[in-house]
């Protein structure tokens, strides 16, 4: 789901991975360099232990790189002079980790010392006792994709009815609640989420329509369980939602309108002179799908948009902007930060996203799959495969996790290559892959990042193509 994207902890998102990760370790508070250099220490000690071999009694060597080591501070200067990059990718994912630790137990207190009245959420949930209960875990389902942004007084009410009422109705998936609004996407059957529509309907925060969900085939399967959690976004932007409001969004078009728009643009040749088609996705997403002769930003994940747009000012300047995303909420929060920068001469945005797009239009201007944020990973509309095999460059656009034990990228790798033994999302990646199955099992898992990725600036200058 495009709103529930792996954003940053705190706010806070350094690259370690690369030289500049000295530099932007500096302009950390000395609070948070306190946490990274813990971080370091930890993550070395790990990577020396994993290379640790018994030589015999009382005795200890260690082996790496096909050299083994007897003194405890050759191993050291040997794992500090050449596995430096590895070191900061670990440190990196241990810091996210300790963030994200940190934040979740910081939100528990806050949870515990508020003082409001309970709230009775039992009259939220609708009453299910006629349902036999095989209706609701068994049979044909879908996967439904919505947000709802409106003003929620206590958003930890509304979380804790959506807990009740997606393991009532045996739903998985992902909801995000905070005091701006809602949203979700939860797999089920076509019983159970016909029920959850209707009790979102029904709900007085919500004013809601049944067209604002869109539904693709799929069931509870498509997600590993159900995460309902309060935030301060419901997309992670990374923008104070009060700064930066959703009321400040751009114009909204339907599917008819938005075709029309592109339509007009590409039969003029208009595209990057006087409109610019935008793409609000991350790289991989756009990589497999998206509409022709778009601006798709080379960025990781939302929380980067905004320093993009910040970096490329220029680029919008004078120009009448067509925003899209996956399902409509990225371009709503988007499209409000573009808009406060005074550049553009107009900004639209398609109501719905892709996803209603290409309900109307299977064979339109949108060519390619569209990503989800599920174990799907994609879903399609028309035959067209536009990416290639990273190994052998053949088409092909279905993603699988790197089978590397720290990264959590994507790769795209045909069946022919995964049987050659290419699983990894690169070269380097692959061949660390060994190495990195020795660690300790408590090491936790890298997010989205590995040595690969050192090529891809964190903010494009798409500026520079343009001039």
């Amino acid at each position: 789901m495009e709103a529930i994207e792996t954003g940053c902890f705190m706010n806070l998102d350094v690259d370690f991975s690369t030289s500049n990760g000295l530099k932007q370790e500096r302009q950390l508070s000395a609070s948070q360099r306190r946490y990274y250099s813990f971080c370091r220490r930890k993550s070395f000690a790990a990577f020396v232990a994993s290379k640790k071999e018994c030589a015999g009694k009382g005795s200890t060597s260690w082996c790496c790189c096909s050299l083994t080591f007897v003194e405890h501070a050759e191993i050291h200067q040997h794992v500090a002079k050449t596995h430096n990059s590895s070191i900061q990718q670990l440190t990196q994912a241990t810091y996210e980790h300790l963030l994200s630790q940190l934040e979740k137990d910081t939100e528990t207190q806050q949870l515990k010392g508020k003082k409001t009245e309970a709230v009775d959420i039992s009259m939220w949930i609708p009453d299910i006792s006629h349902i036999p209960e095989g209706e609701l875990k068994n049979g044909p389902g879908k996967v439904l994709l919505y947000y709802c942004y409106c003003e929620v007084d206590d958003p930890h009410a509304v979380c804790a009815w959506q807990e009740a009422l997606c393991e009532s109705l045996h739903l998985t998936g992902k909801v995000r609640v905070a005091a701006e609004g809602i949203n979700g996407t939860v797999g089920g059957t076509n019983v159970a989420t016909d029920l959850y529509i209707n009790a979102m309907l029904s709900h007085p925060f919500f004013k809601m329509e049944k067209e604002d969900f869109k539904t693709s085939d799929g069931g509870a399967e498509c997600f590993r369980h159900l995460k309902v959690g309060v935030f301060k976004e419901i997309v992670p932007m990374g923008v104070d939602p009060d700064v930066v409001s959703y009321q400040m969004a751009g114009v909204h078009l339907e599917p008819e309108e938005f075709h029309k728009e592109v339509e007009t643009a590409l039969a003029k040749g208009d595209l990057c002179n006087d409109t610019i088609l935008l793409d609000c996705r991350n790289f991989y997403e756009s990589k497999i799908g998206q509409f022709t002769q778009c601006l798709a930003p080379n960025i990781r994940k939302f929380s980067y948009f905004p320093d993009y747009v910040d970096q490329n000012l220029e680029l919008f300047r004078d120009k009448k902007v067509l925003m899209y995303c996956t399902g409509g909420i990225r371009c709503e929060r988007g499209s409000a930060y573009l808009r406060s920068k005074d550049v553009c001469k107009e900004i639209y945005q398609l109501k719905g996203g892709i996803h209603k797009y290409l309900e109307h239009f299977p064979e339109g201007f949108y060519r390619g799959k569209l990503f989800v944020f599920d174990e799907r990973y994609t879903i399609s509309s028309n035959d067209d495969i536009i990416s290639d095999c990273r190994y052998c460059g053949c088409p092909w656009d279905q993603y699988e996790l790197c089978s590397t034990r720290f990264c959590c990228q994507l790769v795209l790798s045909c069946p022919c290559c995964r049987q050659e033994g290419h699983t990894a999302c690169c070269p380097t990646c692959q061949s660390k892959g060994q190495a990195q199955s020795e660690m300790t099992s408590d090491t936790p898992h890298h997010k989205e990042e590995c040595e690969c990725t050192e090529k891809r600036a964190r903010i494009p200058q798409d500026i520079k193509q343009h001039d």
